[in-house]
């Protein structure tokens, strides 16, 4: 079976342009990608097939980003944001066995709304900012994370805010954002590798999604890279605002 028998012409053009537009986005501020990515991919594709074209793009996007400046510069991250990581990995694992029991719209609805008011009353210049890391914050900001992620597979709008409110310079949240995103990529492969989302055809069809998701990542890299740590943040603040919204449409609307 040749790769082009899996869908039509048109879904491929689409499915391409889609994953290449969210791994520009995703290269000029460091997420957004599985949300750009599912949004788009479900109008014109099944919902497996959707979920499973960003799972790949996803894993390798993140895994660039995150080892940009070197394998030791990624571990010290790792060692940062240590307590993030295993609060967040902890409260995914015990969210997740409770998918059944309550709505993931409740959990959505419940980071939708913080993270617009947080995103809003930035970029009016009304917010507040953090002058160190504080643990507390963090296991708390982990919990969230931990908690949305298990239950919708959307980790990153609580840790975006988080990594703003530290004002953490640019290249430093995008190697962050990438270690975090990348270690919750690697869950989800195993998870739908066991669920039957990622199946031979599927996988294929997400590998070849590699491709435009790399490229995409790495103009935005290049446009990234001639912005001022201002600016990066406004942009970052605004992406931001729209993932808070389409969290909150989802929320309440499905």
């Amino acid at each position: 079976m040749s790769i082009l028998d899996l869908l039509s012409l048109q879904d491929w053009v689409l499915a391409v342009v889609i994953v290449l537009l969210a791994g520009c986005i995703k290269g000029m501020v460091g997420f957004a990608m599985p949300m750009i990515s599912i949004s788009g991919l479900s109008m014109v594709l099944p919902p497996d097939w959707a979920l499973a074209g960003l799972i790949m793009p996803t894993l390798v996007t993140n895994g660039i980003q995150a080892l940009r400046q070197g394998t030791s510069a990624a571990m010290d991250s790792v060692k940062r944001f240590r307590v993030f990581l295993i609060v967040g990995f902890v409260f995914l694992v015990l969210s997740a066995q409770l998918v059944t029991q309550v709505a993931p719209e409740t959990f959505l609805l419940m980071i939708a709304v913080p993270v617009v008011l947080f995103a809003g009353m930035q970029l009016l210049g009304l917010g507040f900012t953090l002058s160190r890391q504080s643990l507390p914050v963090e296991a708390c900001v982990g919990a969230v994370a931990g908690a949305v992620g298990g239950m919708s597979g959307v980790w990153g709008p609580p840790t975006v805010a988080y990594l703003t409110a530290l004002n953490t310079e640019k290249r430093d949240q995008m190697r962050i954002q990438g270690v975090i995103y990348g270690l919750g990529a690697l869950g989800l492969v195993g998870a739908h590798l066991v669920s039957g989302i990622l199946r031979a055809e599927t996988l294929l069809f997400s590998c070849f999604l590699v491709v435009p998701a790399v490229f995409g990542m790495w103009f935005g890299g290049m446009v990234q890279d001639r912005i001022d740590q201002v600016m990066f943040r406004k942009i970052t603040l605004l992406v931001l605002l729209v993932a808070g919204l389409n969290l909150l449409r989802r929320a309440l609307v499905g």
